[in-house]
């Protein structure tokens, strides 16, 4: 969520979050003015518009519970990501291996092309330090998750798939409806798709939408 917060708050929006323990990442928020608190206290979504969890965050939890008594909306990652992925040309890069990976590449080269993308990756660019941007051109690079499926729903212009192999099946209930998510993410693709041809499905799947490989 931490890259998330940092492209909210480049953005514009007055930004809070709370984690259990100090990390880098808090204060690097900090520095952007993202009022960051350590520990977990119902006070603190008080008078806010929205609260954003992960998946990680446990409906039980007494920030979360105490939105949802308040009648504050109650957000996940995926929703939060859609509506900013709505403000630009977006690339979603999605697979079960390599996806952080080939998101940095692909910013890093729109960086490096002067095209000044905005991007949120789940890791950090050594080059740039930090996982997340938001500058002033046009395109935005974004990891995409397929572990409970919300990638489906990001409606990103382009799309890459990096890999399809058998992962979060307890999500999926089984490989078959895996690799229907995939395919269902490059079907509703308008633009331009990209496939590994290193990765069997992945090649397949791309192939029978119009995918480069």
């Amino acid at each position: 969520m931490s890259a998330i917060a940092d492209v909210l708050a480049r953005m514009g929006h007055t930004v809070s979050g709370s984690d259990l323990k100090p990390s880098p990442n808090l204060e690097r928020l900090r520095g952007l003015g993202v009022r960051v608190h350590i520990g977990h206290d119902p006070s603190l979504v008080t008078d806010v518009d929205a609260v954003a969890i992960s998946t990680a965050v446990p409906a039980r939890d007494p920030e979360v519970r105490a939105a949802r008594e308040a009648g504050t909306a109650v957000l996940s990652r995926a929703e939060v990501l859609t509506a900013i992925v709505a403000t630009r040309r977006a690339i979603a890069v999605a697979g079960t291996h390599g996806k952080t990976t080939t998101s940095s590449m692909l910013a890093l080269i729109l960086v490096e092309a002067g095209l000044r993308p905005s991007f949120i990756v789940g890791g950090e660019l050594n080059e740039i330090g930090t996982g997340a941007a938001w500058d002033v051109g046009e395109w935005l690079v974004v990891e995409a998750d397929e572990s409970d499926g919300t990638f489906l729903q990001l409606g990103a212009e382009a799309a890459v798939v990096t890999s399809v192999e058998p992962d979060h099946l307890e999500h999926y209930g089984g490989v078959d409806a895996m690799v229907a998510a995939f395919d269902r993410f490059l079907a509703e693709t308008p633009g331009v798709k990209v496939a590994s041809a290193d990765d069997a499905v992945a090649k397949r799947l791309g192939r029978a939408h119009g995918a480069l490989t």
